[in-house]
């Protein structure tokens, strides 16, 4: 597993945040069409790609003289089950007894 500190970090950019943003809606961009609304550098943007695929959270694959960008939503899932999951637990029985109550079914 990744460092966990490299994904919060990369995370915690905006920037970077839009950039998986916009790999979700299509994957498998080149530098180019990332850079396309970004308003920054060719060399910025690179920086933060490279930030992302150091957290692993970006894969690349070379198309010919294209270098494709991937996301890699693995590192994620990992967050959401070590992070999140846990603490929805308590919340989702929480909401479900307060919706038996609500209906006056408190027997089941």
């Amino acid at each position: 597993m990744r460092d966990q500190e490299a994904i919060f970090k990369a995370l915690a950019d905006g920037t970077r945040r839009t950039l998986l943003d916009r790999l979700y809606e299509h994957d498998g961009q080149t530098l180019g069409q990332l850079c396309e609304h970004m308003h920054m550098t060719r060399q910025a943007v690179t920086q933060h790609l490279q930030q992302l695929e150091d957290a692993d959270l970006v894969a690349t694959f070379w198309r010919g003289r294209e270098k494709l960008h991937f996301l890699n939503a693995v590192p994620l899932q990992r967050i959401y089950e070590r992070w999140i999951r846990k603490f929805e637990i308590p919340r989702m029985h929480a909401l479900h007894a307060l919706k038996r109550r609500l209906e006056g079914d408190e027997n089941e």
